[in-house]
């Protein structure tokens, strides 16, 4: 499917790549650094990272079909190839989200072996490197997607308008 009411499905796509990967990468920080935040989101934050991996290939596909149907130029071309480089950050967020979730799932979990359901992994360099890890695939991931939207944006919008008013609309 190429097309939806005569818009590219690409325009419509495009709003849940630019929601989901940035409230994937959000709730990835906000559960790696607040344990019970993970406790609370549950299978949501891998579901949501899943969702928000999913989108991309279908963006970027729908993308590829529209980039067949427009006129070529230099802005279309650099925003096509900043567009097939996030899949690997989306991919990132999904496996840091399933081992967030499978950590705090497992260290809280009646019999894990930790009184009081504490949390096995808090004070190890492993969480740590969680941490770490987690804040460089979301900062890499939302940085992405704005690049990726503003030289859509630019690609679009960049002779399609005129600068000054046309006198056409009331613009008081």
């Amino acid at each position: 499917m190429s097309l939806i009411n005569g818009l590219p499905v690409h325009v419509l796509l495009v709003h849940f790549v630019v929601v989901l990967v940035p409230l994937a990468a959000l709730a990835l920080v906000v559960c790696v650094i607040w344990p019970k935040a993970a406790q609370r989101m549950g299978i949501v934050l891998p579901l949501l990272a899943l969702v928000a991996l999913v989108s991309v290939p279908l963006t970027t596909g729908s993308g590829e079909w529209l980039e067949a149907h427009v006129d070529s130029n230099a802005l279309v071309r650099r925003h096509a190839a900043l567009g097939d480089g996030l899949l690997p950050w989306s991919a990132g967020l999904f496996v840091l989200a399933v081992v967030v979730w499978w950590a705090y799932g497992r260290a809280t979990a009646p019999g894990s072996g930790t009184p009081g359901g504490t949390r096995r992994w808090s004070t190890t360099p492993v969480r740590v490197a969680a941490v770490v890890l987690s804040l460089v695939v979301a900062a890499g991931a939302a940085v992405d997607v704005y690049r990726i939207g503003d030289s859509g944006a630019k690609a679009v919008w960049s002779d399609d308008f005129s600068k000054t008013a046309s006198g056409g609309g009331d613009d008081s």
